[in-house]
């Protein structure tokens, strides 16, 4: 019998890839096989990307699900070293932007990016640890 390694802590899947552009500019193209963004600053999620949505209390909402999306590839392409860390702070203005594009309540944006301001680093840092079955 052999194990499968798996991670929790997801509850959407990206149905198809998602390009969006930033103002970030790194010197090669990088990432890994879901998540990458390009010297031109385009971020490109892939078909199959999870994400948890919104974190800690607040709710997942159809105005939330873009800002979510985008914020936790910046996140992990943080992570992964491929962005520097003072790139957080632009993940967090980022994901407040497409938030009220997409329509949320100005004072629950303002909220979600206070919260991100200031806690996101917790999740910005988490390792990637795997679990097995059986």
């Amino acid at each position: 019998m052999s194990n499968i390694y798996y991670k929790e802590g997801y509850k959407y899947q990206l149905a198809e890839t998602y390009s969006i552009e930033t103002y970030l500019r790194p010197y090669v193209e990088s990432g890994n096989k879901f998540v990458s963004i390009d010297t031109h600053g385009v971020l490109t999620i892939k078909e199959g990307y999870a994400w948890d949505g919104a974190s800690g209390p607040a709710i997942d909402t159809n105005t939330f699900m873009r800002g979510s999306l985008v914020h936790d590839a910046l996140y992990q392409l943080i992570g992964l070293g491929v962005l520097p860390p003072n790139q957080k702070q632009y993940a967090d203005l980022m994901l407040k932007d497409i938030i009220l594009e997409d329509g949320m309540n100005p004072l629950r944006a303002w909220w979600v990016h206070k919260a991100v301001k200031h806690f996101g680093v917790i999740y910005q840092n988490q390792p990637n640890n795997y679990l097995s079955a059986p």
